[in-house]
């Protein structure tokens, strides 16, 4: 018999990715999606005959209760976030509430209502060690988050690690460092970047405004990351991950490649820093280790800086000359 999923966060791009990668394992799967008044199902649009969608939302106990008692998964993956780090500030109630109460409220339902047996995958953040207090950052690296994403995400973490310890429950978190693909939505810095070298190469452009080009990340490529979630769950016993490259890249060093990728070297004429685009509190620098999930589940993530920003530029390039709609 297939193993049953069930996804929060399914039309996300991690969400996409992860449904594709479990399809080739032949799952069962559900995805919970809450009631919007515009379609965001263009990630999955080519696969969403092959899933079953559930209407829900991790702000909402009883859409959770009712799913999970319906469909008893074998697997559970708790994508589900506001993940956008600047507007952490501009909603921070709402960031709090989807992000750490929200998993509470995910971790009630299966405790409840779902199987004993049931595999839990939580998606924590780099975003936790903020102001970092080493380096590189690993598992047992001290947390200094510096926005109410961070915060929330930090708290959700710890609620998944306390219901690990109190109900014995299978409960692993992935603490991913920046992760990128052709599906990231167009408020994160990575796809503005691509989307806007992208218009200006076919002339629909001529700048780009951004705000601090000095930070420095830990950037993947997210269909790798999703199989190292899945991997965590195959595992005999529960464990906390750091997934990173081991790699650190500025963003301006990622809007130079992108240039590079159409041919442009005078990159610097094309972009406006926009104080607009600043964080109130900056994460610098984040550079993960990875030792730990190298040996457990032989993470070794192949896809690289260079070859990540072509994707997403060519990618962009391609859909803006098809005319597709873009997100």
């Amino acid at each position: 018999m297939n193993k049953i999923a069930f996804i929060t966060g399914i039309s996300g791009q991690d969400g996409s990715h992860l449904v594709e990668f479990l399809l080739s394992k032949e799952y069962k799967i559900y995805g919970l999606m809450r009631r919007t008044s515009t379609d965001n199902t263009w990630r999955i649009k080519n696969i969403i005959d092959k899933i079953e969608i559930v209407s829900g939302d991790v702000t909402d106990q009883s859409s959770l209760d009712r799913s999970i008692n319906l469909i008893k998964p074998d697997e559970v993956y708790n994508l589900a976030a506001q993940s956008f780090v600047k507007a952490s500030w501009d909603s921070p109630e709402y960031t709090f509430n989807t992000n750490a109460i929200g998993v509470i409220r995910l971790l009630e339902a299966i405790l409840h209502f779902g199987k004993k047996e049931t595999k839990i995958f939580h998606a924590s953040t780099s975003e936790m060690f903020g102001k970092v207090q080493e380096q590189p950052q690993n598992e047992n690296t001290k947390f200094y988050p510096r926005s109410i994403y961070g915060v929330s995400k930090l708290a959700g973490h710890w609620a998944a690690i306390n219901y690990r310890e109190s109900y014995n429950m299978f409960i692993s978190c992935a603490i991913s460092f920046n992760h990128e693909s052709y599906r990231r939505g167009l408020e994160f810095v990575s796809r503005k970047i691509s989307y806007n070298v992208a218009k200006i190469h076919l002339g629909l452009s001529d700048h780009i405004e951004l705000g601090n080009l000095d930070s420095m990340r830990d950037f993947g490529y997210a269909p790798e990351y999703v199989e190292a979630f899945w991997k965590m769950l195959q595992l005999d016993n529960p464990v906390d991950l750091v997934l990173s490259t081991g790699e650190t890249h500025s963003i301006k060093e990622f809007v130079e490649e992108a240039f590079k990728v159409v041919g442009i070297d005078n990159w610097k004429d094309y972009v406006k820093q926009n104080p607009k685009f600043m964080r109130p509190a900056e994460v610098d620098y984040l550079c993960g280790d990875s030792t730990k999930a190298k040996a457990l589940i032989g993470w070794n993530p192949i896809i690289r800086f260079k070859e990540i920003v072509k994707v997403m530029v060519d990618s962009d390039i391609e859909r803006l000359f098809r005319g597709d709609k873009i997100d």
